[in-house]
């Protein structure tokens, strides 16, 4: 049975520019205990509310907000106190300046379809079952499958689904034989063949797709899996961004 996997292939980063900016003014103090995607969203926020420049506002105010501990009595400095208290706000838009990009591999085109009705703050591209061909003597050696847990804990069922998985096979085999092209013959490929893609979404995409595809909603368990290794490779980065997952208003 295959299993999805997702691999984080970029993430948001200070530039160069910005990150010497810092360093000259000896704000780099404050760099092993805060994250990119902290200065950042950070930077966002108080750029909404401040008179200093973008770019003066982590120099000015870091280290007031990050060398203190959080006024509301939660846990961290009090930057931290700053995003929750603007997250729980509503004022989300702020994290929109936060990207990821994920290689997933081994989603099915079932949960592919689910998974493309997000559309604000994502961007996907995908393994074409037009250009790349899945007979069982081309480079891909076939189409993979995903094996549903509720019929791979039935040998009955999973019996006859791998039986007509080798019929559908077998046929897309013979258009391709008959000089159907990739394309056409695409048609028989089932809802469970395997696709990889590249998807970029930014943090409130990420958590408004957690909120309605987690595992604590009633989702399917194939896109509730992504759900859950997408916030796992984010929190990963941005530790300070996991409690935002469960519950976060969204308006702002």
């Amino acid at each position: 049975m295959l299993l999805l996997e997702v691999k984080l292939i970029s993430h948001t980063r200070l530039s160069d520019e910005f990150y010497n900016d810092l360093v000259e003014a000896g704000a780099y103090k404050l760099l092993e205990n805060v994250t990119d995607g902290q200065i950042v969203a950070f930077t966002a926020i108080r750029t909404c509310y401040s008179h200093l420049k973008p770019s003066e506002i982590f120099i000015k105010e870091g280290e007031k907000y990050f060398k203190n501990k959080a006024k509301d009595g939660g846990a961290g400095s009090d930057g931290d106190r700053l995003i929750r208290h603007i997250m729980n706000s509503g004022h989300t838009s702020t994290v929109e300046h936060i990207f990821f990009t994920f290689g997933v591999e081994d989603l099915s085109r079932v949960a592919l379809a689910q998974l493309t009705r997000h559309r604000v703050g994502y961007s996907y591209s995908v393994q074409s079952q037009r250009y790349v061909k899945f007979g069982s003597n081309d480079k891909s050696g076939g189409f993979d499958v995903v094996v549903p847990p509720s019929i791979a804990e039935n040998s009955e069922a999973e019996g006859a689904y791998l039986e007509i998985l080798e019929v559908i096979q077998n046929g897309y085999n013979k258009l391709r034989d008959l000089n159907i092209s990739a394309e056409d013959a695409r048609m028989l490929l089932p809802g469970g063949a395997t696709c990889n893609l590249v998807l970029s979404c930014n943090l409130r995409g990420a958590l408004e797709f957690y909120r309605k595809r987690g595992k604590h909603t009633h989702a399917q368990w194939e896109i509730q899996d992504l759900a859950e290794k997408l916030r796992e490779k984010i929190v990963w980065i941005e530790p300070w961004a996991d409690p935002f997952f469960e519950g976060v208003k969204s308006n702002g």
